[in-house]
């Protein structure tokens, strides 16, 4: 999308807000260049005045807590700019050591660039939180995990600059690309694979067990009244609402897929308005299973009673959620 492209975005959005001031649930616009990862364009500062330009104020972006580590392993620079920039604190993913690690972002050097944007940014006064993601591959790696934090002194070295080291150690979500690595995802027999301590440090983070099995799971929610979800607070915190326009100006949420069924139409040909009421009224078929389906429904269509695989509750929802959308947009709910 190009400058003039954004520009004309914003313009479209703030317009609406002023004419209905005092209607919408939302009234003050920030303005982002990216999602999901920040400053990959090489222009990054550039860029980030611009979204301070056209915001209504600065978006803090150390709330964020996320870099490009693809830049943070060849800008030295762009570290010390994130920390005055107020960025404090950067997660950085692995899906288990070298070879997993590769494998996880597609592309040959990202476990060595992790381990380079770990050092400049706490050479930078940034600590780190490792993301573990908990799948089949990573479980034989975990004791060289552990042996390389050890090594590194990530904790002893996050701690000297005011704050702990950050392990979370955690689930896929079943939706995105992560989708494609369902048979991947762990069943209770893997849990005895597991260093007890980083479960019980999980579940303490999170208060809930790393995952249940499903068949455990339909049962339970099978007596559940209502829909999978209430609303958006069940997915952002602090409740913040992002429109996610692409390129040819089809317009999603962030924080759900980039697909046709949580398509909220095209700003160009349906504008602000009616991608506004399409939102608030779940009028498509993503948000009309994430939010109006009953999970009783979804359970008995998508459960699997005998499933051994293990799930997070809200997980597992969103498994049968977007299986149920894509059933409705015309694809498969096998």
């Amino acid at each position: 999308m190009t400058e003039d492209d954004l520009r004309w975005v914003v313009s479209q959005f703030r317009a609406h807000v002023e004419k209905n001031a005092g209607l919408l649930a939302f009234g003050k616009l920030w303005v982002s260049t990216w999602a999901r990862e920040p400053d990959f364009s090489a222009d990054y500062r550039r860029l980030y005045d611009l979204e301070t330009e056209l915001s209504d104020e600065r978006f803090p972006r150390g709330d964020a807590e996320v870099l490009s580590v693809w830049r943070l392993a060849r800008d030295p620079g762009y570290p010390p700019w994130a920390y005055e920039i107020g960025v404090h604190l950067c997660q950085i993913s692995f899906f288990g050591m070298e070879a997993a690690t590769d494998w996880g972002y597609r592309r040959r050097g990202a476990f060595g660039d992790a381990l380079i944007a770990t050092e400049r940014l706490l050479a930078a006064g940034i600590r780190v939180r490792w993301r573990w993601y908990f799948t089949k591959r990573i479980i034989p790696d975990l004791r060289g995990l552990i042996e390389l934090t050890n090594k590194l002194r990530l904790r002893e070295r996050c701690e000297a600059l005011g704050g702990p080291f950050e392990l979370w150690f955690l689930p896929i979500s079943p939706d995105g690309e992560a989708w494609n690595l369902e048979h991947l995802r762990p069943t209770i027999a893997d849990l005895d694979r597991v260093p007890r301590w980083l479960l019980e440090e999980e579940e303490k983070r999170t208060g809930e067990p790393i995952g249940v099995p499903e068949g455990n799971l339909a049962r339970s929610l099978s007596a559940q009244a209502g829909p999978a979800f209430g609303d958006l607070n069940d997915f952002v915190d602090p409740p913040r609402v992002w429109f996610h326009v692409v390129p040819g100006f089809d317009v999603y949420l962030l924080m759900f897929e980039t697909t046709p069924a949580f398509r909220l139409g095209n700003l160009k040909s349906d504008g602000v308005a009616e991608i506004i009421n399409r939102y608030e009224h779940d009028r498509t078929p993503g948000l009309r299973s994430m939010f109006q389906v009953p999970i009783v429904e979804l359970a008995r269509r998508f459960g699997r009673p005998y499933g051994r695989r293990l799930y997070k509750r809200s997980d597992l929802k969103t498994r049968w959620a977007k299986m149920h959308a894509e059933a409705e947009q015309g694809g498969s709910d096998a």
